[in-house]
């Protein structure tokens, strides 16, 4: 069995498309690309790049996904993920992602898929109010983010942390926790158990959309690539301004999550961050499903690298 033929999109259309998705990314963190070219940090925006790993020239390159190919595009035949074919009746090869490289990421796909769908079966918790980063600095002298003040001092944080239960379900915030903080949690996590624990809730975990959308580069569009980095920006704010950081000199306004209505307004804005990454996990699980359910063989054209 043989791989359908790719949809071919000329140069005109995919280079439109491409010019059209680095103006979209370079809206979004045109800031933080200034503040860099200066020499300055940022304590918010700044994480997005430094913990996920991923460069704004990865982030700003275009790509059509698994099953389309670009005309007149020599720029993407040496790239990482894709490879040349000869199109039938066309002079010239074209580009698409390779069939080959999918299946070396089979492993990849199959553990998203299956973290996806477990996390989405789960109902959302909404009683954690950001507790994550007031335990990442709980009894400790070294803060994370040292160039910025905590809000409530460090015995204020402290007991804010000593008052309220936690409740993390998300192996990723839980290994930051300080010493005395993870016997705390309500359950000690581990990154074996990740795929028992993620729920829909959990700002981390809608923020890790965008981390596994990108590990699937180049089998996936760079749409789907930026709705999911744009939800991630989003829940890093909601996390920034429910933390123990007094982040007014930046700009934000704080979610004081050891007050009543702190708490509620918290709860407010998990919610709708759950209920903006719903359609995001569905539809990268989808296409998760869909790049398993390709047939294993290369494109029926003659291939060439």
């Amino acid at each position: 069995m043989t791989s359908p033929r790719p949809d071919v999109l000329p140069r005109s259309v995919w280079r439109a498309r491409a010019c059209a998705h680095r103006e979209r990314v370079d809206e979004l963190i045109g800031p933080y690309l200034r503040r860099r070219a200066e020499g300055r940090t940022h304590p918010v925006l700044d994480f997005l790049f430094s913990y996920y790993g991923n460069r704004p020239a990865q982030l700003r390159l275009w790509h059509p996904g698994f099953g389309v190919a670009l005309a007149d595009c020599a720029e993407y035949t040496e790239r990482r993920g894709y490879h040349r074919i000869e199109m039938p009746g066309s002079a010239d090869p074209v580009a698409t992602a390779d069939p080959a490289f999918l299946q070396r990421r089979r492993p990849t796909v199959e553990f998203i898929a299956a973290l996806l769908a477990a996390t989405a079966g789960r109902p959302p918790q909404l009683s954690c109010f950001g507790l994550h980063e007031w335990a990442m600095v709980y009894r400790s002298e070294q803060p994370r983010h040292r160039q910025v003040p905590l809000r409530l001092g460090g015995a204020g944080t402290d007991a804010v942390v000593e008052s309220m239960s936690l409740r993390c379900t998300h192996f990723d915030a839980f290994r930051f926790f300080t010493p005395d903080a993870v016997p705390l949690n309500s359950q000690q996590l581990t990154r074996e158990d990740q795929i028992h624990r993620d729920q829909p809730g959990c700002l981390h975990a809608s923020m890790d959309l965008y981390k596994w959308a990108f590990k699937l580069v180049p089998l996936i569009d760079s749409d789907l690539l930026l709705d999911c980095f744009t939800l991630a920006v989003a829940a890093r704010d909601i996390d920034m301004r429910a933390s123990p950081y007094d982040l007014s000199a930046y700009g934000y306004r704080p979610i004081a999550i050891e007050t009543p209505g702190g708490r509620a307004e918290y709860v407010r804005a998990q919610t709708e961050l759950a209920e903006r990454a719903a359609p995001l996990r569905a539809e990268l699980l989808a296409r998760c499903r869909s790049l398993l359910s390709r047939p294993d063989a290369t494109i029926s054209a003659r291939s060439g690298h």
